[in-house]
């Protein structure tokens, strides 16, 4: 099966994927970090983590009979700052095509090659793209392909934090490949980070109650993408001009230094989305956000999210020019939408601006909003 093997990587390799490394599922990783973040309600209101917390620790409930992982990396890397100047910022992720889609051809593609040159079955292999009940990281760093970060994300000795992993469970009894070594166990958080916090330092939420955990209440990209209400306000000024998502605990890192342009022969890059302005996005109607955001991962917000997003930026931007499209924002049709574009205005010191709106106001989060501190 060596051969074999080898054979698979260079194939799959040639397919886009900048790590090809292979795991034995046996035998699973410890779930204990994982219950425990359950238990802490570290995952907010993500209740499918909860519901899909077994098959997350054990594979044969996933594909009965798994015997082996094959895990994938995809270096999205493009280099260069992001939202510098005030401009709105975007996690590097985001400015692609999405990849969840990116990814599913070439993992076809992968499949038929495990058939063809390992003699498989179209029921012996089963993949993901990061939303299935699978550990990736945890397999992942299990496979070498990098260690688990204390900042909880993977991170690569050659591709930095900027990997985009997927996963392919198989009954197939591939060899494994080594892990990293380090100090501790192969699995262990901060393998290969030694004395350096600058991930869990650089915070701005402070979302690390310890190295390696997040807790996903206090962390932006939870809240500017898979909470769908009221940002707390205590949160909001250092949010700052993020508008989707966190990159800050992946910038600071050391291990980015190795980091160079991945290939993206995968991946399609939306980079018109970065020279948006905050403007621009303050006054996105829906026909104009289904036009710019159609096919990327940001449309999982929906229009309402990100005006939301939006006007924390813009409340955060000292910018009195934008107090006129937020202003505008405080009748609009989704209260959360309402909500944070009220706080927005009121932070930049433009409440009066609000009185006929402040009049026709009869939610209650709304109200929150007028009857706080901005």
């Amino acid at each position: 099966m060596g051969g074999r093997r080898e054979e698979l990587r260079g194939r799959l390799a040639g397919l886009g994927f900048d790590e090809v490394r292979f795991v034995s599922l046996a035998p699973p990783p410890r779930g204990d970090g994982l219950r425990r973040w359950l238990d802490s309600g570290y995952h907010a209101d993500m209740e499918w983590m909860e519901r899909t917390a077994a098959k997350r620790m054990d594979p044969g409930l996933v594909l009965e009979g798994a015997r082996s992982a094959i895990l994938l990396g995809v270096d999205y890397y493009q280099g260069g700052e992001r939202g510098g100047g005030g401009a709105p910022a975007w996690a590097r992720y985001s400015l692609y095509r999405d990849y969840h889609d990116s990814l599913k051809p070439a993992l076809e593609r992968a499949g038929k090659a495990i058939e063809e040159i390992c003699g498989a079955a179209p029921s012996d292999y089963r993949y993901y793209v990061d939303t299935g009940p699978v550990l990736e990281r945890a397999w992942a760093a299990l496979s070498g392909v990098g260690f688990i970060g204390k900042n909880s994300m993977l991170i690569s000795r050659t591709h930095g934090n900027w990997l985009f992993l997927a996963s392919i469970l198989t009954r197939l009894d591939l060899e494994a490949d080594p892990p990293l070594r380090g100090r501790g166990d192969p699995g262990s958080v901060g393998l290969l980070c030694g004395k350096c916090t600058r991930c869990l330092d650089a915070c701005p939420t402070q979302a690390f109650p310890r190295p390696g955990v997040v807790d996903a209440r206090r962390c932006i990209s939870y809240q500017t993408i898979e909470n769908k209400g009221v940002i707390p306000a205590e949160l909001r000024a250092a949010i700052g001009n993020r508008v989707y998502g966190c990159d800050t605990c992946l910038d600071v890192c050391p291990w980015n230094r190795f980091a160079r342009e991945g290939r993206r022969m995968i991946l399609s890059a939306r980079n018109d989305i970065a020279a948006l302005s905050l403007r621009e996005l303050l006054e996105l109607t829906p026909g104009r956000f289904a036009e710019v955001f159609k096919g990327t991962a940001i449309k999982r917000v929906k229009l309402a999210g990100l005006l939301r997003n939006a006007c924390v930026a813009a409340g955060n931007s000292g910018d009195a020019s934008l107090v006129g499209p937020l202003a505008r924002l405080a009748s609009h049709a989704s209260p959360v939408v309402r909500a944070h574009a009220v706080w927005a205005v009121r932070r930049l010191g433009a409440g009066e601006s609000l009185r006929e709106a402040r009049a026709a106001e009869a939610d209650p989060i709304v109200l929150a909003e007028y009857a706080g501190t901005p």
